[in-house]
């Protein structure tokens, strides 16, 4: 028997490339190990399209140097605070298809007061973290 199944963002990431394909990328335990070692590539004018879900705060701050990144809220609550050279912004994302728009180089975090599922497309080339 056949599976049709469609293809699920939460097993299963996508690369948007910048010749408008589209590659689909299974996940596993390995994904972000992988892609951190730049065994996935090393998504230059590509942008990755994720899911996650969280049950407490962000444990890291992040920042995209090379594009802008955007977050979609799917379920829960959370709170987006941007660092930016103007200052510290916060953003409540409430309801289902509330979005947060992270400019090209913003430090951001996220605060959530409840497991919270958002969907992520992101310039993951040359991503750079530090503790919360």
């Amino acid at each position: 028997m056949q599976d049709n199944a469609p293809p699920n963002i939460h097993s299963t990431y996508l690369r948007l490339r910048p010749d408008s394909t589209v590659e689909k990328l299974p996940v596993d335990g390995s994904f972000w190990p992988r892609l951190m070692a730049g065994e996935l590539g090393d998504l230059h004018h590509e942008y990755l399209v994720t899911c996650y879900t969280y049950a407490e705060d962000w444990p890291s701050w992040e920042c995209h140097p090379n594009g802008d990144e955007i977050v979609v809220m799917l379920s829960g609550r959370a709170t987006f605070i941007l660092e930016s050279p103007a200052g510290t912004t916060e953003l409540s994302l409430e309801r289902t298809g509330d979005f947060a728009f992270v400019p090209r180089g913003t430090w951001h975090t996220a605060r959530t007061g409840t497991t919270t599922t958002m969907l992520f497309i992101t310039a993951g080339e040359g991503t750079l973290n530090r503790p919360a």
